[in-house]
């Protein structure tokens, strides 16, 4: 009997990739996942290595404790297109550029978040920055499962408006 040889990951090794990574693991061609979570995102256009930088670094431009890293994901997805390929290439570079300035490796290697708010105050001027920052308003905040976190319940308007729904509720006036 002949062995089937496989191509790509397995499960078992996949899982291990993760643990392993930390927060979030490129673990293969076109794939990024959390080893804390069950969710995962596959890259087409970019590489998975841009996706993980893009998401610590909305994680850091809107840091958020109490929102998973899924939501970030959503936010970030859209950046893996055609038309944001060079931008998002561009920008990493950048971003890494700054880092190692700052005597880290790259961005994604630099454990502590002050120490890479320091790197995105470095670029924050940049096109790059300045696109994912204020795409992130709309991409991580629109998303109607983030809002009961922050204890958005949503519009009022179809419910009578927010004057029966809380607004007159609060006692420190």
């Amino acid at each position: 009997m002949t062995k089937i040889e496989r191509k790509g990951l397995t499960r078992r090794a996949l899982l291990g990739r993760a643990i392993a990574a930390g927060t979030l693991a490129v673990t293969g061609v076109g794939f990024v996942a959390a080893p804390d979570a069950a969710w995962a995102l596959e890259v087409s256009v970019i590489t998975p290595e841009q996706m993980a930088t893009l998401l610590q670094m909305a994680r850091d431009i809107y840091p958020h404790d109490q929102v998973p890293d899924r939501f970030y994901a959503v936010a970030v997805k859209g950046y893996d297109a055609e038309g944001a390929k060079d931008l998002v290439a561009a920008g990493v570079a950048e971003l890494n550029a700054a880092a190692q300035a700052q005597g880290h490796a790259d961005y994604l290697s630099i454990g502590w978040e002050e120490d890479r708010v320091k790197v995105l105050q470095a670029v924050e001027a940049t096109v790059f920055f300045q696109t994912v920052r204020s795409g992130l308003v709309t991409g991580l905040y629109n998303q109607k499962d983030v809002w009961p976190i922050f204890g958005y319940q949503g519009e009022s308007f179809s419910q009578g408006g927010y004057i029966d729904r809380g607004f007159d509720d609060i006692d420190w006036l």
